[in-house]
């Protein structure tokens, strides 16, 4: 191997190019622990009011160590997540840099994908060994982090697009849910969408299904906490086999390509719907070939695909194992092999699709 790497020569230019970016990725790398560390902290919720703070200031308010806090904003200002006043020596956030940092409910929140990234360094040596053998890695078998992480991270998304794009993109839905009807929200985690769903249209009622026991434990809590328990009811149940029929709507957000057997979750769903009842699938954006997904977003949801998606689907009967960046094409041979005559892409973001399906 060394001598073949020794016969080939080297352009100079695209090693000075990749090793730059070597970098950026190094900093960012050791950034994302700044990022878990100063969110547990309320570091950046302090910081995020505007006021500037000296380090020793910031370690009071917040009730933490000056030394240690005084790393931590310089290295903040080095990645540009903070702002430095060389002339005071204080440190304050922009409103751009709070919004993104600082505030759960923002529509870009970032704290939460970091999370998710501890919750899987902390996994790395049973995925690593999960490569060898090529067995799977079930969602429920990660660091707890990654669940708390992955409603903080995809939350934001959905109070942004779910009630205000998503919804009103599918034909005749909205109306339905505003005079009132049966949803399912399958593959719910600890509910987040099935609770902004329910806060929009209050005359509808709320089905979460889960397979993860502790996921759903969290969501009845938040129903309950929220007021919404009376017409929002969680339940552990797999995608192929939660109870009930005659939804009017079902909903899958982020979680088709994750399940061992989506072909079997389509025709559960087929058959759980009403007849004039639609499937709406929130799955991310991508293309149907490799060449269209390699770039900053495609490389965020291989990576994810890489240590959650992919072993998730392998642990369960079937392991399909579609990936984050499965693309239309294979999501519409899933959903039309269950039986649905009706297939459209109905809206997209930058990071996501959103599909309609009806039987």
């Amino acid at each position: 191997m060394a001598t073949q790497t020794a016969s080939r020569p080297l352009d100079m230019e695209k090693l000075h190019i990749l090793l730059g970016q070597a970098v950026a990725d190094m900093g960012a790398a050791l950034h994302a622990a700044l990022i878990v560390i100063g969110d547990k902290l309320h570091l950046y919720r302090t910081l995020g009011s505007g006021e500037k703070f000296t380090p020793a200031e910031l370690a009071r308010r917040t009730g933490t160590a000056e030394r240690y806090v005084r790393e931590w904003l310089n290295a903040n200002a080095a990645a540009k997540y903070v702002e430095y006043d060389a002339a005071t020596g204080t440190y304050y956030m922009t409103p751009e840099q709070s919004f993104a940092l600082a505030q759960d409910d923002s529509a870009v929140h970032l704290p939460g994908f970091y999370h998710m990234v501890a919750s899987c360094m902390k996994d790395e040596e049973k995925l690593t060994e999960v490569f060898r053998t090529g067995k799977g890695f079930g969602w429920h078998e990660h660091e707890p982090g990654l669940f708390h992480g992955c409603e903080r991270f995809f939350r934001p998304g959905y109070l942004a697009n779910l009630t205000s794009n998503w919804i009103p993109a599918l034909d005749g839905v909205e109306a339905k849910l505003q005079s009132g009807a049966r949803v399912a929200d399958v593959g719910c985690g600890h509910g987040a969408s099935t609770l902004l769903m329910a806060q929009a249209y209050p005359e509808s009622e709320f089905y979460g299904f889960d397979y993860h026991d502790a996921s759903i434990a969290t969501a009845q809590q938040k129903a309950k906490k929220a007021a919404l328990d009376d017409r929002v009811h969680f339940e552990v149940a797999p995608a192929k086999s939660y109870p009930g029929r005659d939804y009017d709507f079902v909903a899958f957000f982020d979680c088709l390509h994750d399940m061992g057997d989506p072909a079997g979750a389509a025709r559960h769903v087929h058959e759980s719907l009403a007849s004039d009842g639609t499937w709406m699938i929130v799955e991310p954006i991508a293309g149907d070939d490799v060449t269209a997904n390699l770039n900053p977003v495609g490389r965020i949801y291989y990576s994810a695909s890489t240590v959650v998606c992919v072993p998730a689907s392998l642990s369960q009967e079937v392991g399909a194992g579609l990936g984050a960046q499965a693309g239309e094409k294979k999501i519409r041979e899933v959903v039309t092999g269950g039986g649905f005559q009706h297939f459209r892409r109905a809206t997209e973001t930058p990071f996501n699709m959103v599909f309609e399906a009806r039987p």
